[in-house]
C-alpha cells in the first residue's frame, strides 16, 4: 500500500485574465486614440506582419482613456505579484510600464516572439472581429520546458505543447514576459485593435 505525502505544481507558469466592467465607451475612446495616431504615423515595425504598431511608449500619452487603461494594466500587475507569493513589496520596486498599440486587418498577425527584458507582459483587448470556426482573433503560448514532445502519449493536460486563447473586447490577460507567443491571422474584414505592454522592476531607491 502506497500513501499518497503531496501533490504540487512546480515550475508553472502563470496567465492571469482580467475584464473590464462597461468597457464599450472605454474601448471606443481607445480606438478613436488609435485612428488619431495612426493617421499621423506610419508605426513600427516589430513582430507585427502586415499591421500597424505604434511607435514610442503609449502610456506617455496625455489621454484620459490612456491613462485609465496604464492605472488598469498597474493593478494588474500588482494583483499578479501577490497571486505568484511575491516577497517584494510594493515600495521595494521601481515599475515601468511600456505599450503600445496594433492593429490588425484582413491577414495581419504577430509572428512568434517574447519580450527580453521584461517581468510581465500583457495584452488589452480592444477590438476583436467576432467568428464562428478558425483561429482567427485567437493568441497562442508555447511551453518554455524542453524536452517536453515524448510526453504527448500521456495527453496529459499540464504537458500540452501550446496552448490558445481567444480573448473578447474588454479582457487583459498578462503572463511572464519569457513565454513565446503569436497572434494568428485576422482572417475577418474587421481589424483587430490590441493594446501590449511590458513591465519590468528595478529596485527602487531609497
Amino acid at each position: 500500500m502506497l500513501e499518497p505525502i503531496k501533490y504540487e505544481k512546480m515550475f508553472s507558469t502563470p496567465v492571469f485574465r482580467f475584464r473590464v466592467p462597461g468597457h464599450a465607451a472605454f474601448n471606443a475612446a481607445l480606438l478613436a486614440e488609435g485612428n488619431r495616431m495612426r493617421a499621423t504615423s506610419t508605426g513600427a515595425a516589430k513582430s507585427n506582419r502586415g499591421g500597424w504598431h505604434s511607435e514610442g511608449n503609449l502610456f506617455d500619452e496625455k489621454v484620459d482613456c490612456v491613462t485609465r487603461l496604464r492605472d488598469l494594466a498597474t493593478a494588474a500587475i500588482y494583483t499578479a505579484n501577490d497571486q505568484i507569493g511575491a516577497r517584494a513589496g510594493r515600495d521595494e520596486l521601481a515599475l515601468k510600464i511600456f505599450a503600445w498599440m496594433n492593429a490588425n486587418p484582413k491577414g495581419g498577425f504577430n509572428a512568434p516572439h517574447t519580450h527580453p527584458g521584461a517581468h510581465w507582459s500583457g495584452v488589452y483587448y480592444v477590438a476583436q472581429p467576432e467568428i464562428e470556426t478558425g483561429n482567427s482573433g485567437m493568441i497562442e503560448f508555447i511551453d518554455p520546458r524542453s524536452d517536453l514532445p515524448n510526453w504527448r502519449i500521456l495527453k496529459a493536460p499540464p504537458f500540452r505543447m501550446k496552448k490558445k486563447l481567444r480573448p473578447a473586447p474588454g479582457e487583459m490577460i498578462l503572463f511572464p514576459s519569457y513565454l513565446v507567443h503569436w497572434v494568428y491571422p485576422n482572417d475577418a474584414d474587421e481589424e483587430r485593435w490590441s493594446i501590449a505592454f511590458n513591465a519590468t522592476f528595478k529596485k527602487a531607491r531609497t
